[in-house]
């Protein structure tokens, strides 16, 4: 039964609430919620008036009910989500009911295993440019985050465009950031002016979502003058512009432009944090690190890797995983609770604005013993097995789970297994300052010194 007893939360500032808190360390505030108040909290924020309630849910059965069993209920409907969804279009993560039922039958067959499998020699390609930039970094010292951003972005720019990845490549690695920020900051504005006025900050973004909208139906348009692409084309765009629903009907250009520009928020970002906290992490732990490189060497000794090594690489996956945990890219997920419904014995209103946290989740005491030590065998498989669903979801979970999840291991495991094979990494920066924005960032220098061998 629920609880009379109101959400517990903290009590915040008497005229905005934990608007600040939320605004200046929302990681931070999310945590300390848990751990003061419980499983589920109520924060609020924003001066008398303007004030909004956010409703956390942090353990794997409330989880579990918000991504998966009530699904239904709990909708992409919020600030946040406007924003994005107005920013790169109503592609895959962003849109709903009949239309992402849709998309998700048109697209679901071009992430099947076999298919992603075959992206395997585009993501070592990629590597070998990777490794030669960091055997020419002056004092062999690169930032982490800053080149598993600049990698994962040629990645998947390479997969989606193919050819054309040079044209499209500069102006995304340029306007990507500009366009995020300028999501980050309106989605989480307790006031948003209106796009129309000419401030600085529209400007920039709306200037960055041009230039993105601008290169994508361009190369759009050239595919379709010459019929498609060529017949034995591969990349993504190709593929979704032949993709046809079971009624023949196939996405116009602008649903092409929307599920490109989506694929590159999804499939960038977030495999860009997870290799980077990976590195950084063994970097930090020369025991881990060692088995992780010995794993590698030996399976990657002398050649180019193919899907199949996925499998013979486990503990570089565990390595992975346990990166996902303590630093998940999406850290902080939104939904909008439609009706009235019951969490942990708490009612949850009609309308309520719910957050679901990876980032503390991950770290929930009475699921990770010693939440804040990095340790891979975690992911052993008989852990796994013993643990709860929904105390590790950096994918999601439920009729909305991540379509990519397979596309982001194998990319993610290869990388990290070629990059590990070819370099010795010791940490420069111990300590990371993090941020949130679309997804989980690092707010300081992630420097690792890279040493060719092996």
């Amino acid at each position: 039964m629920a609880t009379e007893t109101p959400i517990p939360g903290p009590a915040g500032h008497p005229l905005v609430g934990s608007l600040f808190d939320l605004t200046r360390r929302p990681l931070r505030t999310y945590l300390a919620a848990r751990r003061d108040h419980g499983d589920v909290v109520r924060i609020q924020a924003g001066p008398p008036g303007l004030r909004t309630s956010f409703h956390a849910v942090f353990s794997p059965d409330g989880v579990q009910q918000v991504l998966a069993g009530e699904a239904a209920n709990f909708r992409k409907e919020n600030s946040f989500y406007d924003e994005l969804r107005t920013s790169v279009g109503n592609g895959l993560l962003t849109s709903q009911d009949g239309d992402y039922q849709r998309q998700r039958r048109l697209i679901q067959p071009l992430f099947t295993r076999r298919r992603v499998d075959g992206y395997a020699a585009a993501v070592a390609g990629e590597v070998e440019s990777l490794a030669e930039r960091w055997r020419a970094a002056p004092g062999g010292v690169v930032d982490a985050a800053e080149e598993m951003s600049r990698f994962a972005m040629r990645t998947v720019a390479r997969i989606l465009f193919g050819a054309d990845v040079e044209e499209a490549v500069a102006v995304v690695a340029h306007n990507f950031p500009v366009l995020g920020e300028y999501v980050k900051e309106r989605g989480f504005a307790p006031v948003r002016v209106p796009r129309t006025w000419p401030t600085p900050g529209n400007r920039r973004g709306l200037g960055a979502q041009r230039a993105l909208y601008g290169v994508c139906d361009r190369i759009i348009a050239e595919r379709a003058a010459r019929g498609g692409g060529d017949e034995d084309a591969d990349d993504l765009l190709t593929l979704l512009g032949r993709a046809r629903d079971d009624d023949g009907e196939r996405l116009d250009p602008a649903e092409l432009r929307d599920q490109v520009l989506v694929f590159l928020v999804a499939g960038h970002e977030t495999t860009a944090v997870s290799l980077a906290f990976a590195l950084h992490l063994l970097a930090k732990h020369p025991e881990h690190r060692k088995l992780a490189q010995e794993e590698a060497r030996t399976v990657l000794a002398g050649r180019a890797p193919t899907a199949a090594d996925l499998e013979a690489l486990p503990y570089t996956t565990r390595v992975l995983k346990e990166a996902m945990r303590l630093y998940p890219a999406a850290a902080l997920v939104g939904r909008r609770a439609v009706d009235e419904t019951v969490i942990d014995g708490y009612v949850i209103p009609a309308g309520a604005q719910v957050v679901v946290a990876p980032l503390v989740t991950h770290r929930h005491p009475d699921h990770w013993a010693d939440p804040e030590r990095f340790d891979p065998d975690r992911f052993l498989p008989e852990e796994e097995r013993a643990r709860h669903r929904y105390a590790w979801f950096p994918f999601g979970g439920g009729p909305r789970a991540c379509i990519g999840q397979h596309f982001s291991m194998l990319e993610s495991v290869l990388t990290l297994g070629l990059l590990l094979r070819d370099f010795e990494v010791e940490a420069v920066d111990r300590r990371v300052a993090l941020a949130q924005g679309i997804t989980l960032r690092a707010a300081s220098p992630m420097r690792i010194r890279v040493t060719a061998g092996g």
